[in-house]
């Protein structure tokens, strides 16, 4: 599977054919609907029909080729692009780097580290900070010190206790059932609800350690 930004040369093998009136086309379609045409050659009398490509955007490709005179057809190629290594998505909020994960576990993080930080910040956005009050900048990142230090170890947490108990604890639902000092949050109701034993208790721990007066939310318990 390509990663975005790799370049490739296109190939489409064309039987029958001649050197005289075969001719071909490719058509690209990025994943974002926008398409291009490359310039395609052939070394080989029409045999082999070749066009560079250079994948910008992680998705699905579509290349489509058109052959006319002998061999004449239609063919499309579907070609799944992921996204470069490591690359969080822009305008993601992510509140620990790869360096700060390192520096937590006392060990080298996993390659997937950069994504595994994202979707504990999402997790922390979603399952414990919606209606949680502190400053923030233009982009939504806390400026307050201590709440930027715990919001990393929080999410830090998460992701070294996804480690221990597998990622795939984490998709039974909302929040349910947390206390975060003397603040009850309950998201959800029923049985089929995550509750606390899913999120790393260091997580927990790492919210209550921010003072009262930089982080408070504006709901106790009850549901949301």
């Amino acid at each position: 599977m390509p990663d975005v930004g790799d370049f490739v040369t296109a190939t489409l093998a064309v039987d029958p054919h001649d050197g005289t009136t075969t001719a071909a086309t490719l058509l690209v379609t990025r994943p974002d609907g926008t398409t291009l045409v490359p310039v395609v050659s052939s070394t080989d009398g029409g045999a082999t029909w070749t066009a560079p490509v250079t994948y910008t955007q992680a998705g699905v490709w579509r290349l489509s080729w058109t052959v006319t005179g002998t061999g004449a057809s239609v063919e499309h190629q579907l070609v799944s692009v992921a996204p470069a290594p490591g690359v969080v998505p822009v305008g993601a909020r992510v509140y620990a780097t790869t360096t700060q994960l390192a520096e937590y576990l006392g060990a080298a993080p996993p390659l997937d580290a950069a994504r595994l930080l994202l979707e504990a910040s999402r997790l922390l956005d979603s399952n414990f900070l919606r209606a949680a009050v502190y400053d923030v900048d233009v982009l939504g990142m806390p400026t307050d010190s201590l709440v930027i230090a715990a919001f990393a170890e929080a999410v830090c947490a998460q992701v070294a206790f996804w480690g221990e108990v597998g990622e795939e604890t984490d998709v039974s639902g909302p929040l349910q059932g947390v206390a975060i000092g003397s603040v009850q949050l309950q998201y959800g109701a029923g049985d089929n609800r995550s509750g606390p034993s899913y999120y790393a208790p260091r997580l927990v721990r790492a919210l209550e350690s921010i003072p009262s007066d930089k982080l408070r939310f504006l709901a106790s318990s009850g549901g949301w």
